[in-house]
């Protein structure tokens, strides 16, 4: 007697409300493809995680908010 395989059910992990639809691929040739532009996944994180490198520098804010120092 054989046990047929459970099919697992695609789930969408939970994800920060602004990365909602964010999906990642990685093909044959190990090049990554993502459903977001590169240039929106950096903002995100450059606005939620803490760059351990940066956290000493004077101007981090600067940094975040996109501000160029005079």
């Amino acid at each position: 007697m054989t046990m047929a395989k459970k099919s697992k059910k695609e789930e969408n992990p939970k994800v920060h409300s602004d990365l909602e639809g964010f999906k990642m691929n990685i093909n044959s040739f190990g090049e990554i493809s993502s459903s977001f532009p590169i240039d929106k996944l950096n903002e995100f994180l450059n606005k939620n995680v803490e760059d351990k490198k940066l956290k000493d520098r004077e101007d981090i804010d600067d940094i975040k908010t996109g501000k160029k120092k005079k």
